[in-house]
């Protein structure tokens, strides 16, 4: 398996921070914020990895990350999305570096209190289709929202004004090869976009989406509030727990219906 960050977007909410860096380069406590969903790959035994990138401090990722030996990486793979076409284009720059294997992909601000190494493991034995990580929120709006009916995702909804459930897909996902697929067949949705959410609606169709529940506290950083929150986590959390070693716990797992 390889895994892919997404680590592009102009991050406006967070303007006038992003006016002279990329969002995913600001800190989190004490690392850069695209440090964590490296990491996160990383304690999963997740090697081959591709950072999806943009924007005019592009640039600024080589110099900080170089080939990941902060990390344990003997290489690390960039690559470039030019414009704003949204999560699902800029995934779809990774079709090469792929090469027909499964990929997990994390969204650049997530950061998470565990690992997933349990959902890595699941999705390997699974061979085909999907599978996303889920965890109940407040503020389940500003996210993608998961509708349940048993073991089953029936519906994904981007940003519902009246939320079916607290159920957020996090930033974190896992993907056969026709991922690649499925996101040339995609129209842009109103925000000009080619949304994830859409992806993931198209394995629900096929039948093919798995979940998990994530164990353990989960942030995105992508606006003010959640970026303090998440260097509040992390700091409260402990530095021998986070980054450098990961958590213990594993998800609850719910596997696709057949």
């Amino acid at each position: 398996m390889k895994g892919v960050v997404l680590a592009g977007g102009t991050g406006s909410r967070l303007s006038p921070l992003t006016r002279v860096t990329n969002k995913h380069l600001l800190p989190v406590y004490d690392k850069p914020m695209v440090y964590y969903p490296i990491q996160t790959l990383v304690n999963a035994g997740i090697h081959e990895i591709l950072l999806v990138t943009g924007g005019k401090n592009a640039g600024d990722f080589l110099r900080l990350l170089g080939n990941g030996r902060d990390f344990g990486l003997k290489h690390l793979n960039y690559t470039y999305q030019e414009g704003e076409g949204g999560i699902a284009e800029a995934l779809g720059l990774a079709e090469y570096f792929a090469g027909g294997q499964q990929i997990c992909v994390v969204l650049g601000d997530n950061i998470i209190e565990n690992n997933i190494c349990q959902a890595v493991e699941m999705f390997k034995k699974q061979k085909e289709g999907a599978k996303v990580l889920l965890k109940e929120v407040e503020d389940a709006r500003r996210f993608g929202v998961a509708e349940i009916q048993g073991n089953r995702v029936v519906s994904i909804e981007e940003k519902p004004a009246a939320p079916k459930s607290r159920h957020a897909v996090i930033g974190v996902y896992l993907y056969d090869s026709t991922v690649f697929e499925k996101i040339r067949r995609l129209s842009a949705s109103e925000r000009g976009e080619l949304e994830i959410t859409d992806v993931n609606n198209f394995y629900i169709e096929e039948e093919k989406l798995s979940y998990e529940i994530l164990d353990g506290w989960w942030t995105d950083a992508g606006t003010f509030d959640s970026l303090l929150r998440a260097s509040n986590l992390v700091a409260k959390t402990g530095a021998n727990k986070m980054a450098n070693k990961g958590g213990t716990a594993s998800p609850k797992r719910q596997d696709v219906k057949r």
